[in-house]
């Protein structure tokens, strides 16, 4: 596994206990359909939410928040219906879309759990 990899696991491994220490339940991790990755499926309720999880050390280039671009958030939409159609049981639950960002301040992490970061139009 090369260092890159490592890392983003370590950082989704940290995004995943701050998530269920807020309540949620694991679902999947990784979840890869030939759009793309989804980083974390978790329940909230009766809630899928498809979490995109960033990390960065530092504010360049606009920090954390700024690391999803729409053609990013698109593919993650196109992967969260796939997800939703391989099982009947998941049309009872509704969908949303967020984002975990992990933003390294000197030696702490700070963590900015954004539910709704981005919205599929329709689903």
């Amino acid at each position: 596994m090369n260092f890159n990899k490592s890392k983003g696991l370590h950082y989704e491994e940290q995004a995943k206990s701050y998530l269920l220490a807020q309540g949620l339940i694991a679902v999947q991790q990784n979840y890869h359909s030939r759009f793309g990755e989804i980083d974390l499926i978790m329940l909230d309720g009766d809630m899928f939410c498809f979490i995109e999880v960033k990390f960065r050390k530092n504010l360049d280039f606009g920090g954390a928040a700024n690391s999803i671009p729409y053609q990013k958030q698109q593919k993650i939409i196109k992967t969260a219906q796939i997800f939703m159609s391989q099982d009947r049981k998941h049309s009872r639950y509704a969908m949303r879309f967020d984002a975990l960002m992990l933003q390294q301040i000197g030696e702490d992490i700070n963590i900015n759990w954004i539910q709704n970061a981005f919205y599929a139009e329709s689903y």
